[in-house]
């Protein structure tokens, strides 16, 4: 499906951030009137936006309709008002913060929500600063949970430039969800191209977010991401089947070292993953581990690696030690994007 990224009223109510921006701070001043008519601001006595319910500028009627309508997730636009473009929206939280982020309209019926990306901005460095999803303060025991970004209300980033540096939204702690997505997309490749690029897409069926508080935030405040808080396999958080929208299993197999191919089986997404030395990895994607040595296909996790070599947002996926465990370059190289619905 070609994407289009124009506003469009009756299909999708996608924003850009200038003119949104500049229609709010014009509509602060005047929403109020659309009820009561004239009323005197200091010395200035405005004329009305609607007469007998109809707006004079239409135009304006179209951007107020857009304020009045915006929704907690991408799912509730797509049920709602039968968006169908991709693209960035505005979206509000339960406390009333509006936020944009991308939404997926298309994939497995649309309603996904870009919630964070991680992003790797030194495969080479062992938690340096830009590690934000394990530790920008190095390898610390004193530290053992890192940034506790998976478990914190913490946020950063924009959405549009989501694979060029980390995200992380308000949605990922605010909404409720059942499911998630994941994009494996080339590193600052531009928004229109996303779908298209990306080496690998997936997304769960199961609604196992249902049991785990809705979203990650709350999953991973169940399973923390703490050095020896738990032992490989035995305490190893939920795993969900996947469904792929890009890729399979084969596929997703031939992305990590040629070495490893025993320690995982394809198909799955898990969470919260130990490995021989205790330490966490917060997400293994597309697979469920069988093995130990989960810093070789997971990413993300507490601030704390027995070996530093493993520390940072892509733990070990590059290994220098061993090249047949180290992941392949379109995987080192591509930004891991999250999705909810």
């Amino acid at each position: 499906m070609e994407e289009s990224f124009e506003p469009s009223l009756e299909k999708s109510y996608e924003l850009k951030t200038e003119k949104m921006l500049r229609f709010i701070l014009f509509l602060m001043c005047f929403m109020h009137l659309s009820h009561t008519g004239l009323r005197v601001l200091g010395n200035v006595t405005p004329r009305p936006i609607t007469i007998n319910g109809t707006y004079i500028n239409p135009e304006l009627g179209k951007y107020h309709a857009k304020l009045r309508i915006l929704s907690q997730s991408c799912l509730d636009i797509k049920e709602k008002y039968g968006a169908t473009q991709n693209g960035i929206y505005f979206l509000t939280t339960k406390s009333g913060t509006v936020y944009q982020t991308f939404c997926d309209m298309t994939t497995a019926g649309g309603g996904w929500t870009l919630v964070a990306s991680v992003h790797e901005n030194n495969i080479h460095g062992a938690c340096t600063v830009g590690d934000r999803w394990s530790s920008q303060q190095g390898n610390d025991q004193h530290r053992p949970e890192g940034e506790e970004t998976w478990a914190n209300t913490a946020t950063f980033g924009t959405a549009e430039s989501s694979t060029g540096d980390d995200y992380k939204n308000l949605g990922y702690y605010d909404i409720q969800a059942q499911d998630v997505a994941v994009w494996h997309v080339p590193n600052n490749k531009v928004l229109k191209d996303w779908t298209t690029a990306a080496i690998l897409r997936y997304h769960t069926e199961s609604h196992f977010l249902r049991e785990h508080g809705g979203n990650l935030y709350h999953l991973f405040k169940k399973y923390p991401l703490k050095f020896a808080a738990g032992e490989c396999k035995a305490d190893m958080g939920p795993s969900s089947p996947v469904v792929y929208d890009t890729g399979d299993k084969d596929s997703t197999t031939a992305l990590y070292g040629s070495s490893l191919k025993d320690e995982f089986e394809s198909g799955f997404i898990t969470f919260r993953a130990f490995n021989t030395d205790k330490s966490a990895l917060a997400m293994c994607s597309g697979v469920k581990p069988t093995g130990c040595n989960t810093q070789h296909y997971c990413i993300g996790g507490g601030g704390f690696f027995q070996d530093r070599r493993h520390c940072g947002d892509f733990t070990a996926l590059d290994w220098s030690a061993d090249k047949t465990k180290s992941a392949s370059k379109e995987m080192i190289e591509s930004t891991v994007m999250l999705f909810y619905r």
